[in-house]
């Protein structure tokens, strides 16, 4: 017997409701929107996922998975404890011939400094040495630090300064949050950067974690040396921007 088949037949089915992946989706870009119209402006804390879940009709995960992708985009951040707030600014910092943290906010109308979050004494690697022009296996004095303005941090960095000549560095820049300061404090009363590389990737955990920020959002990692009036070398630095908080302007006129 021969059975006829209605060309309808073999199509799928029409789902007349709504997937759960378009309910997040829509939402995000309700919320995304609201933020453009400055209905949430800059710094402002969300509703709860509660509020926002009664507001959408939808359960809490449907909530935390909007909220997550506009953290992912680098509209929202979460602080832990706290809530989720609207980003609040990007900085554009230059990378200039002569790098002054505190001067390039001051310019932009901010107030930041630079904040010791772990210190050690190293050997010196090879990339290191060569970037320092010291011998290898070196002493060198490795600085952690978290560059931040208006309280929100924007990069995070490892320096490397030769020992014994930066011997006290440590110290006075925990006390004024400057490495201007610090050289200065060893005779140091002018520095230029002699070379920066700048770069795109994805960050790993503890840097992530530095910055705030989720690990599936990129950063831009910049290494630079930074050298005296001599043209010796006197730092080498591997600095981590957030990549949704700054813009890079490299200027040759300074």
């Amino acid at each position: 017997m021969t059975t006829t088949t209605s060309p309808s037949a073999s199509l799928p089915a029409r789902t007349e409701r709504p997937t759960r992946e378009s309910f997040w989706t829509r939402i995000a870009a309700d919320l995304a929107d609201a933020i453009a119209r400055g209905v949430y402006p800059p710094g402002q804390r969300l509703p709860s996922e509660h509020a926002l879940a009664e507001q959408f009709g939808v359960n809490r995960h449907t909530i935390r998975r909007s909220l997550a992708d506009l953290i992912s985009q680098g509209l929202l951040r979460a602080t832990q404890g706290s809530g989720t707030y609207v980003e609040e600014f990007a900085v554009d910092i230059a990378l200039g011939k002569r790098p002054r943290h505190h001067q390039r906010l001051a310019q932009a109308g901010l107030r930041g400094a630079l904040h010791v979050v772990a210190s050690s004494t190293v050997r010196a690697t090879a990339a290191q040495a060569r970037a320092l022009d010291v011998a290898a296996r070196s002493t060198l004095l490795c600085l952690n630090l978290i560059g931040d303005a208006e309280g929100q941090p924007l990069h995070f960095s490892e320096r490397f300064f030769p020992l014994p000549r930066f011997a006290r560095l440590e110290a006075v820049v925990r006390e004024t949050g400057s490495i201007t300061a610090g050289f200065a404090a060893h005779g140091v009363d002018d520095y230029t950067r002699r070379e920066s590389r700048i770069t795109a990737q994805m960050p790993e955990a503890p840097v992530a974690a530095q910055l705030r920020q989720p690990v599936g959002r990129p950063v831009l990692f910049v290494e630079s040396v930074n050298v005296d009036t001599a043209n010796a070398p006197i730092e080498y630095a591997r600095t981590w921007f957030a990549g949704d908080r700054t813009t890079l302007t490299v200027k040759h006129d300074d």
